[in-house]
């Protein structure tokens, strides 16, 4: 079952949107998807983040942190 997610308004400068919504677009995500990764990798590289399900390279889960 996904965690559901919460919704919020955040204020961005235009330059700094204009710059997310041309990287989203590189990537081929929409542009909520693409501050969430952002988000994703910063928590990610501080160790913030709480130990989630990764998907090893045969498909299966493994429960770990995300510096594992």
């Amino acid at each position: 079952m996904m965690a559901q997610k919460k919704s919020f308004i955040i204020r961005v400068d235009p330059d700094k949107l204009a710059a997310i919504e041309q990287w989203a677009s590189d990537e081929f995500r929409s542009i909520n998807g693409q501050i969430e990764w952002i988000l994703d990798q910063a928590l990610r590289k501080e160790g913030r983040q709480r130990k989630t399900k990764t998907i090893q390279k045969d498909n299966t889960y493994e429960k770990g942190s995300a510096n594992d």
